[in-house]
Parts: C-alpha cells; sequence; structure tokens
C-alpha cells in the first residue's frame, strides 16, 4: 500500500504565500502523476495542478485557471515528494487541500497499481 502525507498547511494573509509538500511513502515501485487539489466548504473537490514523471523528466501538465502565474506544482523523484508553492494567495484559496499519487507498488509477487489520497491540510487565507 501507498500513504500519503500532506504538510504546509496554514492561515496566512492575502497576498501571502505557502509551500505545501507531500510525501509518498510504502514499497513504492514508481510514481507516474502526482497533484494537488483542493475542496472549499460546499464546493466539489477540485484540480489544483498535476505533474508527471517520464522520460528521466518531469512535466507540470495542468494548472487550475485560477492558480495560474500564481501557484508552481515541482516534485522530487527521490523523496516521492511533490511540492505547491502558492503565491499571492487570495481568500478564495481557502479550502482543504489534497495530494494524489498514482504509480505502482510492490505486493508479494506482484506489481499492482495505486491511485492514493492523502488526508488534507488546511489553507485559510483571510482578507
Amino acid at each position: 500500500q501507498v500513504q500519503l502525507v500532506e504538510s504546509g498547511g496554514d492561515l496566512v494573509q492575502a497576498g501571502g504565500s505557502l509551500r505545501l509538500s507531500c510525501a509518498a511513502s510504502g514499497t513504492i515501485s514508481s510514481i507516474g502523476r502526482m497533484g494537488w487539489y483542493r475542496q472549499a466548504p460546499g464546493k466539489q473537490r477540485e484540480l489544483v495542478a498535476t505533474i508527471t514523471s517520464g522520460g528521466g523528466r518531469n512535466y507540470a501538465d495542468s494548472y487550475a485557471d485560477s492558480v495560474k502565474g500564481r501557484f508552481t506544482i515541482s516534485r522530487d523523484n527521490a523523496k516521492n515528494t511533490v511540492y505547491l508553492q502558492m503565491n499571492s494567495l487570495k481568500p478564495e484559496d481557502t479550502a482543504v487541500y489534497y495530494c494524489n499519487a498514482q504509480g505502482t507498488y510492490y505486493d508479494v509477487s506482484y506489481f499492482r497499481n495505486f491511485d492514493s489520497w492523502g488526508q488534507g491540510t488546511q489553507v485559510t487565507v483571510s482578507s
């Protein structure tokens, strides 16, 4: 099994910055796509940004329009960790931020696919 643990959520004033981290652990063979999603009170979970590893490189392959130019996703493959640098934060960025990872892991004698979520970290932006 694969576990994801997020950290870095906090209360910050509008215009401020935060950096979220998400570390994956377990009998991981490989991780393809990692991403950040968020869910505000009374709203559905939405994609924030995703990043894919392939050919020895990482590709940030999607950003929500609402965060383009303000948020940057990155990852450290050696640490199985994905980051979200959030700048110029706005009150509408307030949400629980969830990490997602997809890949393969070892299960005794087999490789199995996983699609795992973290428990979430709260980001609150005050006006």
